[in-house]
């Protein structure tokens, strides 16, 4: 779906710094959040002829505002404003690639917008690369599938979760191209099989073509019945405020089964809108009716934007407080959430959301390590087109906590690598995962059919972050929204 946009402008002298006036206008996307909350500001600049210079200037200007750390930007004069746009953005960017791994630029500011609610040009999948022989780590590659998205193309076209990839386009997919052999928009996949430790070819092709879909991020939810416990379990890939209302109908069919026990698989979720992390994290923890409209999470902004906010008297602006979810399940001392290093943002937040309040396992690798979010800033005036998603705040939970953002992340209590072929379905009580949060429930053996009779093989991961067919899948993400005047 695609969302609805209202423009709210507002103006504010900056009393205190030598600026000249400068209009602000917030974008603000009504489908809200996901580590994602939209915060989308317009800025202008008064100069009126277009260059590099020109836009590069307002570039500048916007930063100075609203950039988290705009205190360790160079000065405008030590930069060089005749950069291309995009490449004096990053130019500007404290420590780019260890402090600020985050911030971003689009040379399209509704392309930028599509992609943070969810709609992009895609195939539909999720790969993980394998090295067919692990003794080379040049060699060739296959992609196994971890999942589809519903109604993609790669979905109508009968993948799923646990497929294998040797060749797209009729070229051998290597350590050297894998990460990007599926970006062209129509693919010839070959497919091959796994047995007996071997990857091999199957006679087996399907040539697909990409289509601009809204993603629906929820793959899959049900109730297991475990070791005595109704276990709910649902898989999420990305915090889109266009399907709140789906995960209150979960919790919702959780709650009408009895569900005592709780698995969010989010190892593929690399974050979204913030307020859609703040109602997961509403309808999980425990003792909701005694937490109403206390602190749930904090925001930290850089000076000048601090000073704005402060003097509109918003403190919703930095505050977030719990309120009231009817399908809050209520019931549970503790929560398990599947990781990786793909789960990030939005993602970890719901963790550092749940951590005072209720016992928080985590089974799977490291978390990305993302405390920081964004909001999207356009030109109100259409001079130009891009989109800038500057890192603008970092969020920490009621008890000030925010030591997550490192490259390591959150640290899994059990640790288990998705790397176990052949992959089974999402929601298989024997997937890897899935089945080791299980057995912290309660270990024991699971049968219902003979599929753990099947030989499960470890094999060598080329990296451990899964891949999308369009990359811009694979960023990771936190938004706020805007606030406005009084």
């Amino acid at each position: 779906m695609k969302s609805n946009i209202v423009f709210i402008k507002f103006m504010v002298r900056l009393m205190t710094m030598n600026f000249k006036k400068i209009f602000f206008a917030f974008l603000v996307s009504l489908i809200l959040f996901s580590c994602k909350k939209d915060l989308t500001v317009n800025a202008t600049a008064t100069p009126t002829t277009v260059t590099s210079a020109t836009v590069n200037n307002w570039i500048y200007q916007t930063m100075s505002n609203y950039y988290l750390w705009s205190t360790n930007m160079p000065t405008l004069a030590k930069t060089n404003v005749n950069l291309d746009p995009m490449n004096y953005f990053t130019s500007i960017l404290y420590d780019h690639g260890n402090t600020d791994r985050f911030s971003w630029i689009d040379s399209s500011s509704s392309n930028l917008i599509n992609q943070l609610n969810g709609v992009n040009k895609i195939l539909g999948v999720k790969i993980n690369a394998f090295l067919i022989d692990n003794s080379k780590p040049d060699g060739d590659i296959a992609l196994v599938i971890a999942y589809v998205l519903k109604g993609s193309p790669a979905e109508k076209g009968g993948i799923k979760r646990g497929d294998i990839i040797l060749k797209v386009d009729g070229q051998t997919v290597t350590a050297k191209n894998y990460s990007t052999i599926l970006q062209n928009e129509i693919l010839t996949l070959s497919f091959g099989a796994f047995a007996n430790n071997t990857f091999s070819a199957i006679d087996k092709t399907l040539k697909l073509t990409k289509v601009e879909l809204q993603t629906n991020p929820i793959l899959i939810d049900t109730v297991i019945n475990w070791s005595g416990k109704k276990v709910g379990y649902f898989s999420y890939t990305q915090f889109l405020t266009s399907f709140d209302d789906s995960l209150r109908a979960i919790f919702g069919r959780f709650k009408s089964k009895g569900v005592n026990e709780l698995i969010v698989d989010l190892r593929y979720n690399g974050g979204g809108y913030v307020t859609s992390s703040n109602i997961l994290t509403e309808l999980m923890v425990k003792d909701l009716g005694v937490r109403l409209n206390t602190v749930m999470n904090k925001k930290v902004y850089n000076a000048i934007y601090t000073e704005y906010l402060t003097k509109q008297n918003d403190n919703t602006a930095f505050v977030t407080k719990f309120q009231n979810e009817s399908n809050n399940i209520g019931n549970l001392n503790r929560v398990f959430i599947l990781t990786s290093n793909n789960t990030a943002s939005a993602s970890e937040l719901i963790i550092n959301n749940l951590k005072p309040f209720m016992d928080v396992i985590l089974v799977g690798e490291h978390t990305y390590g993302k405390n920081v979010g964004s909001f999207t800033i356009t030109d109100d005036k259409n001079r130009w087109n891009y989109g800038l998603q500057p890192i603008t705040f970092k969020i920490a939970n009621s008890l000030d906590q925010s030591e997550y953002g490192t490259v390591n992340g959150f640290i899994p209590n059990y640790q288990v690598v998705d790397n176990v072929l052949p992959y089974k379905l999402l929601g298989d009580p024997t997937e890897t995962l899935l089945n080791a949060a299980l057995n912290v429930i309660g270990p024991v053996a699971y049968k219902a059919n003979s599929t753990l009779q099947n030989s499960k093989i470890t094999r060598k991961l080329i990296q451990p972050e899964a891949l999308s067919d369009n990359r811009n899948l694979d960023r990771h993400d936190m938004f706020d929204r805007p606030h406005k005047q009084p």
